[in-house]
């Protein structure tokens, strides 16, 4: 069976090549040139997509990276993973997800079923996808709604230990959907529309940025009565019921906490609904840059001015390339418009943002440990007794207390 996926980024190549596995034809389509030369020749910058897979099934013509409309013919089913993010003013961005229904409903002459995998607002496959299919084309396609859960560096958990979820517009629909992804995962559950299966998606992230903004207001308690959050944190998750930990930050980021509260508030919004608890998350970990930027100056004696700053791991999670929404890059700058000269150091993105170092350096004034990929070796820092802040999400000791 032929399968063709429309965007080749995270979460679209990782679903190509876990298919192709499979045994499916995979078609895996993009607009952009460069990335489809690049997967050509083997190569990607998603985490945990082996080169030597994608040109074994290249060779096995079980996988084509192509930019040519054509390719994506005579597909039985056709999966939408583009990006769904904010624009400059927070907002909902629909442009690459109506590109992407408007270039695959011009150019299938045999009807698939049309899977939606890009996060969106409840009510997107029904009322914004389908009428864009139905408005161009006359053959008669299925729908359904299977929001991608991909998560980019995991080890643990992959596309085929990871449920799914899936909600067809009709039964025929969930039922062709289900055998497909039942066929390389090992749970999938059918939900009664498609608009459950993209409320479940919003809300999973939704639960993740209330419950870190939670953490973030608790750490600045905790700074007032002079400890640490990351002790009583641990303390309470001694619990072995009714509790789960969260654990601070300086803020959210990548492609999915940030921005699915903001569909989920989209589309409250437009149904006359308040969701004054969602926006207060945004708002108290989106703040939470500043109260760190407030931290760091009192540690400088309250000045920043001309102060020597290092950053480790500006990425918005460890060991990925992803600077999407990456709160370090907020950061930067916040501390360079108080006059701080800033570096950064991170081996894992490729940006032309100034003030990259190849290493970590010893001629500072404050070195701060953001992202700490695991390659990361923080020794320079600890031979020279240099002041360091932690203000990583991870459990891990790198050598100086949690910061938060």
């Amino acid at each position: 069976m032929k399968v063709s996926i429309v965007g080749q980024g995270y979460v679209g190549l990782t679903l190509a090549i876990e298919a192709a596995n499979a045994g499916y034809s995979v078609v895996g389509f993009d607009t952009n040139l460069e990335l489809i030369k690049n997967l050509e020749l083997g190569n990607t910058f998603v985490p945990g997509i082996d080169s030597n897979n994608i040109l074994r099934l290249i060779s096995e013509n079980r996988y084509l990276p192509s930019a040519l409309a054509e390719s994506i013919l005579n597909s039985q089913v056709v999966i939408i993973a583009v990006p769904t993010p904010l624009d400059f003013n927070k907002k909902p961005e629909f442009k690459f997800l109506i590109d992407a229904s408007t270039f695959i409903a011009k150019t299938l002459k045999s009807t698939a079923l049309i899977i939606n995998e890009s996060t969106s607002y409840p009510g997107t496959l029904r009322g914004l996808i389908k009428p864009i299919f139905d408005r161009i084309s006359d053959l008669n396609f299925e729908f359904a709604a299977a929001p991608e859960r991909v998560d980019p560096g995991n080890t643990d958990w992959s596309i085929q230990n990871t449920p799914r979820i899936v909600g067809g517009l009709t039964n025929k629909a969930s039922s062709k959907a289900e055998k497909f992804y039942g066929s390389f995962c090992k749970a999938v559950k059918i939900v009664s529309s498609p608009e459950v299966a993209e409320a479940a998606k919003l809300f999973e992230n939704t639960f993740r940025q209330v419950n870190i903004a939670l953490v973030n207001e608790f750490a600045k308690v905790t700074h007032s009565l002079g400890f640490s959050s990351y002790e009583a944190i641990n303390a309470a998750a001694t619990k072995p019921f009714g509790f789960m930990p969260f654990y601070p930050s300086i803020g959210v980021g990548g492609h999915c906490i940030p921005v699915d509260p903001t569909y989920l508030s989209y589309i409250a919004d437009r149904n006359h609904v308040e969701t004054e608890f969602i926006k207060l998350a945004n708002k108290t970990n989106l703040e939470m840059v500043d109260f760190i930027v407030s931290r760091i100056s009192t540690e400088l004696s309250g000045n920043l001015k001309g102060s020597r700053i290092q950053i480790a791991g500006i990425a918005y999670k460890p060991d990925v390339a992803d600077l999407r929404e990456s709160p370090a890059l907020i950061l930067i700058k916040k501390l360079k418009d108080l006059g701080a000269s800033v570096t950064w150091f991170d081996q894992e993105v490729d940006t032309d943002l100034p003030g990259r170092s190849t290493n970590l350096d010893s001629n500072i004034d404050l070195g701060l440990i953001v992202t700490p990929h695991s390659d990361i070796d923080f020794s320079i820092w600890k031979e020279n007794d240099l002041k360091v802040l932690d203000l990583s999400v991870s459990k891990i000791d790198y050598g100086w207390p949690k910061y938060l």
